[in-house]
């Protein structure tokens, strides 16, 4: 079953390979230039992220908790909750959520939200702003299921409130 976790090294193999199926499809910035084919280099990038959540690049940027979706070895999808809203964030959002491309499909990215709420409930997040494309179909009937409830579209986003406590 899968479950959340800070980033872990055990799924290396896997995280690599989900790095070249994101780039194929046209790539996440984060993952461009990203060198960490070698043991010891994944092993200090998830120490990376482990002890630097938040990755500030920026100055006006919140803190961040990130934290991956995986099932033993296999790393299926990553979840971002920014602690709270500024700059852009305002508009993007408290919690963003991806899976691999070769996982889409199976159903995953709902408990994989679901099992995101109490780590913002616990950040003080309720409820939580989640802002899908219009046109992710898929992301919406997942923050749906989740108990979400759109306020406005706008600009080719729908802004949904997510409750944190007490969920769907």
């Amino acid at each position: 079953m899968p479950q959340l976790t800070v980033p872990v090294v055990n799924v290396c193999r896997s995280y690599l390979r989900a790095i070249e199926e994101y780039q194929r499809e046209g790539g996440y910035p984060d993952f461009d230039d990203l060198d960490v084919g070698e043991p010891k280099a994944f092993a200090d990038y998830v120490a990376r992220l482990r002890d630097d959540p938040r990755r500030k690049v920026e100055p006006w940027m919140a803190p961040m908790t990130l934290l991956w979706w995986v099932e033993g070895a296999e790393y299926l999808g990553r979840v971002s909750i920014w602690h709270w809203l500024a700059g852009p964030l305002a508009e993007a959002g408290h919690i963003g959520y991806d899976v691999r491309p070769s996982a889409r499909g199976r159903g995953l990215a709902t408990p994989m939200l679901a099992a995101a709420l109490p780590h913002a409930t616990r950040l003080g997040i309720d409820p939580a702003l989640v802002t899908p494309r219009v046109t992710n179909v898929a992301s919406r009937r997942v923050i749906e299921n989740n108990g979400g409830q759109l306020v406005e579209e706008r600009e080719g986003r729908l802004y949904f409130h997510l409750p944190t406590a007490g969920g769907s």
